[in-house]
């Protein structure tokens, strides 16, 4: 996942007047300072993230220029990132406005991946109001790459098996691992595609790249990347299961009711991936777009769809007595997953 011109898509959300101008985020154009993030309605002008500022305002006199307010970027994006952590199996963020997720076992078919990516980048949307373009591949590669085919607002799913046909006509530099010097060493040698890397004899290729580095960035160019995604220190792992609103809800039984069925969707994801959990989340967001979370933990960790509601329902309660409705929004997820289930024994029969 990679937002759309993160830091100009925040000043516009900010200031709404910028909209569809030619905002360019970064140094002073007087000075020698460079371009951080230029608006889709700059980039028509070919203005580029690290050119010259100085170029930037050749390119497009009645350019805005803005300079970055890192702690607003910060904010917007730490509530991108909560958006997503509540809707994905695992989550790598590798910058304020990209990472990695993990789908297995959340989806099974390319029409699966597309259904959920397409809900997410919805939520994403609805929930923060800033837009996000998906890639999704068989590994790290090729999701990135495919991540910026399509931008603003892009959704490309590459199949199993189509990796390498998918790679090979892109500009080498679109190679993750391939920086200024050895993109020139190669175009040097005559390669001008990942296709033409991926090509390449292992005698070609060390006499190009003798570092050893070669067969990591040769086996890239052919879809092969063995990197899985590592989630966040700290960040919890769960499973969870949330509904927007159309409308504020202000009853507490129909709340209930809605709690009920999304625990069950999650223990049935529970038992599908063959894991137990030991506390159950609540959370809800209120009309002014605060959120509150309770949580209730079982003795053993479970896949017990009565349980799981059961401990959903405390901790429904517990927040609403904490703060009434009117709701907008009500999830139900759970953590502390271990393998497999240590369903809690009946009570043995007295002698």
């Amino acid at each position: 996942m990679d937002l759309d011109a993160f830091f100009a898509a925040v000043e516009v959300l900010e200031d709404p007047s910028l909209a569809g101008k030619p905002v360019v985020v970064g140094g002073d154009p007087d000075g020698r300072g460079v371009v951080s993030t230029a608006s889709y309605a700059a980039r028509r002008f070919g203005i580029r993230s690290a050119m010259p500022a100085a170029e930037a305002r050749r390119r497009c006199p009645q350019a805005i220029f803005l300079r970055p307010d890192m702690d607003l970027y910060r904010r917007h994006s730490r509530a991108v990132w909560d958006v997503v952590r509540d809707e994905v199996p695992a989550l790598e963020q590798v910058g304020i406005d990209e990472g990695y997720i993990d789908l297995y076992r959340a989806v099974w078919t390319s029409g699966g991946a597309r259904r959920f990516l397409s809900r997410l980048q919805d939520t994403v949307r609805r929930e923060t109001g800033l837009e996000a373009s998906f890639g999704c591949g068989t590994c790290k590669t090729v999701a990135k790459i495919a991540s910026d085919a399509d931008k603003p607002h892009g959704l490309v799913i590459v199949p199993a098996g189509q990796e390498a046909r998918f790679l090979a006509p892109r500009p080498l530099r679109a190679l993750p691992g391939i920086g200024p010097v050895t993109g020139d060493r190669l175009s040097r040698a005559g390669l001008s595609s990942i296709g033409d890397l991926a090509d390449l004899d292992d005698q070609r290729l060390d006499e190009l790249l003798p570092s050893g580095h070669g067969r990591e960035l040769r086996d890239r160019a052919r879809g092969i990347d063995p990197r899985e995604v590592d989630p966040s220190p700290g960040a919890a792992v769960s499973i969870g299961h949330e509904r927007t609103f159309p409308h504020d809800v202000d009853d507490p039984h129909v709340l209930a009711d809605h709690a009920v069925r999304l625990a069950s969707l999650v223990a049935e994801r529970l038992r599908r991936d063959g894991r137990g959990a030991g506390t159950v989340t609540v959370k809800l967001r209120y009309p002014d777009f605060t959120i509150q979370s309770r949580a209730a933990s079982a003795e053993f960790a479970t896949d017990d769809e009565d349980e799981i509601i059961r401990l959903a329902t405390q901790a429904l309660d517990r927040a609403l007595a904490d703060r009434p409705p009117p709701v907008r929004l009500l999830g139900v997820s759970v953590s502390r997953l271990v393998p497999g289930a240590q369903l809690r024994l009946p009570p043995t029969p007295p002698a």
